[in-house]
Protein backbone atom coordinates (compact mmCIF):
# COMPACT_ATOMS: atom_id res chain seq x y z
CA UNK A 1 0.00 0.00 0.00
CA UNK A 2 3.00 1.84 0.72
CA UNK A 3 4.18 1.64 -2.35
CA UNK A 4 1.28 2.41 -4.23
CA UNK A 5 0.84 5.89 -2.19
CA UNK A 6 5.11 6.31 -3.69
CA UNK A 7 3.96 5.64 -7.04
CA UNK A 8 1.12 8.09 -6.64
CA UNK A 9 2.83 11.02 -5.25
CA UNK A 10 5.42 10.57 -7.11
CA UNK A 11 2.95 10.70 -10.32
CA UNK A 12 0.80 13.81 -9.69
CA UNK A 13 4.20 16.38 -8.09
CA UNK A 14 5.14 15.53 -11.92
CA UNK A 15 1.73 16.50 -13.62
CA UNK A 16 1.57 19.59 -11.56
CA UNK A 17 4.52 20.63 -12.77
CA UNK A 18 3.24 19.74 -15.74
CA UNK A 19 0.46 21.45 -15.75
CA UNK A 20 2.27 24.70 -14.78
CA UNK A 21 3.39 24.60 -18.34
CA UNK A 22 0.78 23.74 -20.34
CA UNK A 23 -0.79 26.63 -20.26
CA UNK A 24 1.71 28.93 -20.73
CA UNK A 25 2.65 27.37 -23.92
CA UNK A 26 -0.68 27.52 -25.07
CA UNK A 27 -0.93 31.37 -24.20
CA UNK A 28 2.42 32.12 -24.52
CA UNK A 29 2.28 34.38 -27.41
CA UNK A 30 -0.69 36.43 -26.26
CA UNK A 31 1.15 36.31 -22.61
CA UNK A 32 4.25 37.59 -23.87
CA UNK A 33 2.30 40.53 -26.09
CA UNK A 34 0.21 41.56 -22.66
CA UNK A 35 3.99 42.11 -20.88
CA UNK A 36 5.19 44.12 -23.27
CA UNK A 37 4.01 47.77 -22.01
CA UNK A 38 2.97 47.73 -18.27
CA UNK A 39 -0.47 49.55 -19.02
CA UNK A 40 -1.23 45.91 -20.53
CA UNK A 41 -0.62 44.30 -16.99
CA UNK A 42 -4.41 43.79 -16.50
CA UNK A 43 -4.95 41.54 -19.71
CA UNK A 44 -1.95 39.24 -18.58
CA UNK A 45 -3.91 39.09 -15.18
CA UNK A 46 -6.92 37.61 -16.79
CA UNK A 47 -4.59 34.95 -18.45
CA UNK A 48 -2.78 34.41 -15.28
CA UNK A 49 -6.27 33.96 -13.58
CA UNK A 50 -6.54 30.93 -16.61
CA UNK A 51 -3.42 29.47 -15.92
CA UNK A 52 -3.58 29.37 -11.85
CA UNK A 53 -7.28 27.62 -12.84
CA UNK A 54 -6.03 25.64 -14.93
CA UNK A 55 -3.68 24.13 -12.70
CA UNK A 56 -6.26 23.89 -9.81
CA UNK A 57 -8.83 21.99 -11.72
CA UNK A 58 -5.71 20.13 -13.71
CA UNK A 59 -4.38 18.48 -10.39
CA UNK A 60 -7.57 17.48 -9.05
CA UNK A 61 -8.42 20.82 -6.13
CA UNK A 62 -11.82 23.08 -6.18
CA UNK A 63 -12.00 25.68 -3.72
CA UNK A 64 -14.58 27.29 -1.85
CA UNK A 65 -14.49 31.01 -0.66
CA UNK A 66 -16.22 32.46 2.01
CA UNK A 67 -16.31 36.23 1.37
CA UNK A 68 -17.21 38.18 4.18
CA UNK A 69 -15.85 41.31 2.88
CA UNK A 70 -16.77 42.96 -1.11
CA UNK A 71 -14.11 43.90 -2.98
CA UNK A 72 -14.65 46.89 -4.75
CA UNK A 73 -13.67 47.34 -8.85
CA UNK A 74 -11.24 50.06 -9.33
CA UNK A 75 -9.83 50.34 -6.29
CA UNK A 76 -6.06 49.54 -4.89
CA UNK A 77 -6.13 47.01 -2.13
CA UNK A 78 -3.48 45.11 0.24
CA UNK A 79 -3.86 41.32 -0.33
CA UNK A 80 -1.91 39.56 2.40
CA UNK A 81 -2.39 35.34 3.41
CA UNK A 82 -0.96 32.82 5.30
CA UNK A 83 1.70 31.26 2.92
CA UNK A 84 2.28 27.26 3.36
CA UNK A 85 2.90 26.00 -0.15
CA UNK A 86 3.19 26.41 -3.23
CA UNK A 87 -0.04 26.74 -5.01
CA UNK A 88 -1.15 29.55 -2.64
CA UNK A 89 -0.29 31.91 -5.83
CA UNK A 90 -2.93 30.20 -7.92
CA UNK A 91 -5.77 29.68 -4.89
CA UNK A 92 -4.72 34.12 -5.00
CA UNK A 93 -4.83 34.70 -8.06
CA UNK A 94 -8.35 32.15 -8.72
CA UNK A 95 -9.72 33.94 -5.79
CA UNK A 96 -9.08 37.97 -6.50
CA UNK A 97 -10.36 39.54 -9.43
CA UNK A 98 -9.19 42.58 -8.95
CA UNK A 99 -5.74 43.25 -10.99
CA UNK A 100 -2.70 42.94 -8.44
CA UNK A 101 0.78 42.30 -8.27
CA UNK A 102 2.72 40.44 -6.29
CA UNK A 103 5.64 40.89 -4.48
CA UNK A 104 7.84 37.71 -4.06
CA UNK A 105 11.35 36.33 -3.60
CA UNK A 106 13.45 36.81 -6.75
CA UNK A 107 14.36 32.72 -6.34
CA UNK A 108 11.43 32.09 -7.85
CA UNK A 109 12.42 33.63 -11.44
CA UNK A 110 14.49 30.81 -12.20
CA UNK A 111 11.69 28.29 -12.15
CA UNK A 112 11.77 27.34 -15.77
CA UNK A 113 9.50 28.86 -18.08
CA UNK A 114 7.11 30.12 -15.12
CA UNK A 115 9.95 32.70 -14.09
CA UNK A 116 10.27 34.41 -17.33
CA UNK A 117 6.96 35.99 -16.55
CA UNK A 118 7.38 36.10 -12.99
CA UNK A 119 10.42 38.41 -13.34
CA UNK A 120 8.77 40.86 -15.50
CA UNK A 121 5.30 41.10 -13.94
CA UNK A 122 5.96 40.72 -9.95
CA UNK A 123 8.04 42.96 -7.77
CA UNK A 124 10.92 40.79 -7.19
CA UNK A 125 12.67 41.53 -3.30
CA UNK A 126 16.30 40.11 -2.36
CA UNK A 127 15.43 39.63 1.55
CA UNK A 128 19.13 40.25 2.29
CA UNK A 129 19.67 43.06 0.56
CA UNK A 130 18.25 46.46 2.12
CA UNK A 131 18.44 48.38 -1.35
CA UNK A 132 16.10 46.01 -2.87
CA UNK A 133 13.78 45.97 0.03
CA UNK A 134 14.02 49.90 -0.80
CA UNK A 135 13.51 49.45 -4.44
CA UNK A 136 10.17 47.28 -3.51
CA UNK A 137 8.99 50.58 -2.30
CA UNK A 138 9.05 52.44 -5.57
CA UNK A 139 8.21 49.66 -7.44
CA UNK A 140 4.66 49.38 -5.24
CA UNK A 141 4.27 53.14 -5.45
CA UNK A 142 4.31 52.92 -9.22
CA UNK A 143 2.26 50.23 -9.92
CA UNK A 144 -0.27 51.53 -7.27
CA UNK A 145 -0.93 54.69 -9.16
CA UNK A 146 -1.14 52.72 -12.22
CA UNK A 147 -4.51 51.36 -10.29
CA UNK A 148 -3.01 47.99 -9.72
CA UNK A 149 -3.27 46.47 -6.15
CA UNK A 150 -0.50 44.57 -4.01
CA UNK A 151 -0.25 40.73 -3.26
CA UNK A 152 1.95 39.85 -0.09
CA UNK A 153 2.49 36.89 1.93
CA UNK A 154 3.68 38.34 4.95
CA UNK A 155 5.58 35.92 6.65
CA UNK A 156 8.20 36.36 3.88
CA UNK A 157 8.42 32.47 2.67
CA UNK A 158 7.41 29.28 3.63
CA UNK A 159 8.31 27.98 7.17
CA UNK A 160 10.71 25.25 6.84
CA UNK A 161 9.08 23.43 10.13
CA UNK A 162 6.06 22.32 8.72
CA UNK A 163 4.64 22.22 12.28
CA UNK A 164 4.02 25.69 12.57
CA UNK A 165 0.84 27.19 11.56
CA UNK A 166 1.82 30.86 11.25
CA UNK A 167 5.31 32.02 11.10
CA UNK A 168 6.30 35.91 12.50
CA UNK A 169 5.22 38.73 9.98
CA UNK A 170 7.73 40.89 8.14
CA UNK A 171 6.17 44.41 8.22
CA UNK A 172 6.85 45.16 4.88
CA UNK A 173 2.86 44.44 3.50
CA UNK A 174 2.29 46.74 6.08
CA UNK A 175 4.58 49.40 6.17
CA UNK A 176 3.32 49.89 2.42
CA UNK A 177 -0.17 49.75 3.25
CA UNK A 178 0.05 52.73 5.45
CA UNK A 179 2.77 54.56 3.49
CA UNK A 180 0.35 54.41 0.59
CA UNK A 181 -2.80 54.56 2.50
CA UNK A 182 -4.62 51.69 1.17
CA UNK A 183 -7.15 48.92 3.08
CA UNK A 184 -5.45 45.81 3.65
CA UNK A 185 -7.66 42.66 3.34
CA UNK A 186 -6.31 39.89 5.17
CA UNK A 187 -7.25 36.01 3.66
CA UNK A 188 -6.97 32.37 5.09
CA UNK A 189 -5.73 29.94 2.96
CA UNK A 190 -6.87 26.60 5.72
CA UNK A 191 -6.03 23.48 3.32
CA UNK A 192 -2.79 24.24 1.28
CA UNK A 193 -0.28 22.44 3.56
CA UNK A 194 -2.43 19.58 3.72
CA UNK A 195 -2.91 19.18 -0.11
CA UNK A 196 0.18 20.42 -1.35
CA UNK A 197 2.68 21.05 1.09
CA UNK A 198 6.28 21.37 -0.21
CA UNK A 199 6.62 18.12 1.36
CA UNK A 200 6.91 15.92 -2.26
CA UNK A 201 5.58 12.66 -1.02
CA UNK A 202 2.73 14.20 0.45
CA UNK A 203 -0.43 15.38 0.15
CA UNK A 204 -3.76 14.54 -1.83
CA UNK A 205 -6.69 16.48 -4.73
CA UNK A 206 -9.27 17.35 -2.72
CA UNK A 207 -10.95 20.93 -1.40
CA UNK A 208 -9.04 24.23 -0.74
CA UNK A 209 -10.79 26.35 1.63
CA UNK A 210 -10.49 30.04 1.62
CA UNK A 211 -11.67 32.71 3.35
CA UNK A 212 -11.63 36.61 2.62
CA UNK A 213 -11.96 38.56 6.13
CA UNK A 214 -13.13 42.29 6.51
CA UNK A 215 -10.78 44.90 5.42
CA UNK A 216 -8.31 46.50 8.00
CA UNK A 217 -8.31 50.37 7.21
CA UNK A 218 -5.47 52.14 6.85
CA UNK A 219 -6.73 55.87 6.40
CA UNK A 220 -4.74 58.30 9.14
CA UNK A 221 -2.37 55.82 10.29
CA UNK A 222 1.08 56.36 10.51
CA UNK A 223 4.24 53.99 10.38
CA UNK A 224 4.26 53.56 14.17
CA UNK A 225 0.96 51.97 13.97
CA UNK A 226 2.64 48.85 11.84
CA UNK A 227 2.55 46.86 14.74
CA UNK A 228 -1.34 47.08 15.36
CA UNK A 229 -1.57 45.41 12.00
CA UNK A 230 0.39 42.78 12.30
CA UNK A 231 -1.41 41.44 15.05
CA UNK A 232 -3.87 40.41 12.35
CA UNK A 233 -1.64 37.00 12.86
CA UNK A 234 -3.74 36.73 15.80
CA UNK A 235 -6.78 37.50 14.79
Amino acid sequence: MKILKIIFWLLWRVWFYVMMGIPILIMFPFLVISILKEKWYPHFFVMARIWAKCILYGSGFYYKIENQQKIVQDKNYMFVANHTSMTDIMLMLATIRNPFVFVGKKELAKIPLFGFFYKRTCILVDRNSSKSRMEVFNRAQKRLHQGLSICIFPEGGVPSDESILLDEFKDGAFRLAIEHQIPIVPITFFDNKKRFSYTFFSGSPGLMRVKVHPLVPTTGKKIEDKKTSRKLKNR
